[in-house]
């Protein structure tokens, strides 16, 4: 797998034949090694040891309806109110982070009205806040940690 812009995870992985899989410590399972999910489970580990969100409060595949039909989030933040506060979309390094993605993450963000929202392919990160005051995207270097997303 491809070295990420994301800090190093201690990543659990395992192989089966020629099958490498890994544990994710959000859905409390083992699952097969894809390149997008090798984006995933860095950010969630990114989450839960540098943003200081708590593993209970990460949502990874997080289904929902979007006109009648089935959605999945990559990773959903919640708020210890259990309200979803942060919406992460997660590509594999080779995808290119455009417009199509923003307005896949958009679309998720229709339903569950987060404040803040991440697009990242493990190289490039895109960080953003939902000011609804003034109808705007701001931009962010980076996003801030667990107890200022309230």
């Amino acid at each position: 797998m491809h070295a990420l812009s994301l800090p190093k995870a201690n990543l659990k992985l395992s192989k089966k034949g020629d099958l490498i899989f890994v544990w994710c410590i959000a859905r409390k399972k083992t699952l097969l090694l894809s390149p997008e999910e090798w984006v995933r489970q860095h950010v969630i580990h990114y989450l839960v040891n540098h943003l200081r969100v708590p593993l209970g409060l990460i949502a990874s595949e997080y289904s929902l309806k979007i006109n009648k039909l089935s959605r999945r989030c990559d990773i959903v933040v919640f708020s210890k109110n259990n309200n979803p506060v942060l919406l992460v979309e997660c590509k594999s390094v080779d995808v290119a982070l455009n417009e199509k993605i923003f307005h896949q993450i958009a679309q998720y963000n229709f339903k569950l009205s987060v404040d803040y929202l991440m697009m990242t392919n493990g190289i490039h990160h895109v960080f953003c806040k939902i000011d609804r005051a003034n109808n705007q995207l701001i931009y962010l270097e980076n996003l801030p940690q667990y107890d200022e997303l309230n």
